[in-house]
């Protein structure tokens, strides 16, 4: 990325008024849809879709069995999909300077609740991890919403403090320091998926903000050997290694779960054994509508429906780093590196959800974005769409404002 002037860094960059021709426009267009991604919201609400799909589809057999009511995780999931359009809808109605200015204080609040959530009491443990506060019939999951505010507050610090990022050590290590409060506080929950995706993606913003070469590598070199020892000091996590390496030489305990995903995509071959009809959803493979959605989707569409899904991330990747990269042009700097971020976050768990599914990565409790059953992760999910159709529709302001010239000078600045 370029070096933005001063006026830039500190986010103050004065922006003009609107002119005739924005008011023109604005008259030319009541009535009619907004202008903004279309291509990145319908990719995401025919995610959202199929995921309800997929869910009632593999989750009516344990819900019969667990609670008498076939439909238990199909109504709670179409609840938890309006909470979530709410909570996209009244992110994209926030301008992006106030999400800078409350990166800080958002940050803060995820690391307090993190801390309530370990709070003997307060915090509810299921499967022997402490992840969830009750909130009445829903369950707030701190964790998830840590990814999205530390998304924001990292974008706002890359913005002030820019210089000391590049040039001092102390200026790299400050935010992270930070990080690695919040990752013990998750990995004592304990969560070391949803750690390993968020220290990914502070990481990848960091070095797109100008970390230096030799910071960076002495920094990961460190995580990757904390990441080896708290493998190697937990029996269970070192199982799912040793088992993710060949899950058939213990297919009845530590590769079970693993085993039965490739069972799955075996059985749905080319197109699958068609939609409703797969088996391995029937006790078979454990959380089959949450962390190994993907296995449904593998048996009962088969290649075909897995490469979809693949090449609907891919879609979804594609247009959030593009609305980074066109803010980073316009000099948006806070906009470039929360879109590169939220972009990355969703990118990085969808990979590292398939490749746990597909056998290419040990197993982890992370769930698919957009698709999974899950209240928290469906509503962070759509919170960061919100905030990159927000960046999106201001750029498009922005460009219609400055006119082709002054757009074009101001985007080299």
């Amino acid at each position: 990325m370029s070096v933005p002037d001063q006026d830039q860094q500190r986010g103050t960059a004065k922006q003009p008024k609107r002119g005739p021709r924005v008011r023109e426009l604005g008259r030319r267009r009541v009535g009619r849809l907004p202008d903004m991604d279309w291509p990145l919201l319908f990719c995401v609400l025919l995610l959202l879709g199929f995921g309800f799909v997929m869910v009632a589809s593999a989750s009516m057999s344990i819900a019969d069995r667990t609670f008498d009511e076939p439909f238990h995780f199909v109504i709670r999931h179409a609840l938890a999909l309006g909470l979530a359009l709410a909570a996209g809808f009244t992110v994209f109605g926030l301008p992006t300077t106030w999400w800078e200015r409350s990166g800080t204080a958002l940050f803060f609040v995820g690391i307090a609740l993190l801390v309530l959530v370990l709070i003997p009491g307060i915090g509810r443990t299921v499967n022997g991890a402490t992840r969830w506060i009750p909130l009445g019939p829903l369950n707030l999951q701190s964790s998830e919403f840590m990814k999205f505010f530390a998304v924001i507050y990292i974008s706002g610090y890359l913005v002030r403090q820019r210089e000391n990022v590049i040039t001092s050590l102390w200026g790299f290590l400050k935010p992270m320091i930070l990080m690695v409060i919040a990752s013990a506080l998750i990995m004592r929950q304990p969560d070391f998926g949803t750690t390993a995706i968020l220290l990914a993606t502070i990481m990848s913003l960091l070095f797109l903000g100008g970390v230096r070469v030799t910071h960076f590598a002495a920094l990961f070199g460190m995580l990757a050997t904390t990441a080896a020892v708290l493998v190697a000091l937990e029996p269970y996590r070192l199982q799912r290694v040793t088992s993710f390496v060949d899950p058939f030489a213990d297919p009845f305990d530590t590769g079970f779960q693993l085993s039965q995903a490739l069972i799955a995509f075996g059985r749905g071959e080319w197109l699958g054994v068609g939609l409703g009809n797969g088996i391995q959803k029937q006790f078979f493979l454990p959380e089959a509508h949450t962390d190994f959605l993907m296995a449904v989707v593998g048996e009962e569409l088969g290649l075909a429906g897995t490469l979809a899904v693949i090449a609907a991330f891919g879609f979804f990747m594609w247009r959030a780093l593009q609305i980074g990269a066109r803010a980073e042009q316009a000099g948006y700097w806070f906009a470039a590196y929360a879109a590169h971020g939220l972009g990355l976050s969703i990118g990085l768990q969808a990979l590292v959800n398939i490749g746990v599914n597909l056998g290419l990565l040990p197993t982890k409790g992370l769930t698919l974005p957009f698709l999974s059953y899950g209240s928290n992760s469906l509503i962070v999910a759509c919170m960061a769409v919100g905030l990159l159709l927000r960046i999106d529709l201001e750029l498009r302001i922005n460009a219609v404002e400055q006119g082709p010239v002054k757009g074009m000078k101001w985007a080299r600045a």
